[in-house]
């Protein structure tokens, strides 16, 4: 029993060696670009963030910056 233990430990750290040395030379994935929708998804939650800024700094209107 303990010598497939150890055996399992040995064949899973060698593949997670394996997988270290690999992820330095080569990318295991193509890298896709981003669908319309989440462009437009990333574009309104840079548009809401901007809005909240903006409506929490007219709250204050001793302040004076935005940033």
């Amino acid at each position: 029993m303990a010598n497939q233990l150890e055996s399992l430990v040995e064949s899973i750290k060698s593949k997670v060696r394996a997988l270290k040395k690999s992820k330095n030379n080569n990318k295991p994935y193509i890298k896709m670009d981003k669908s319309s929708s989440v462009k437009v998804e990333i574009r309104s939650r840079k548009a809401r963030r901007l809005i909240d800024k903006t409506l929490k700094a007219a709250d204050r209107p001793g302040k004076r910056t935005l940033s």
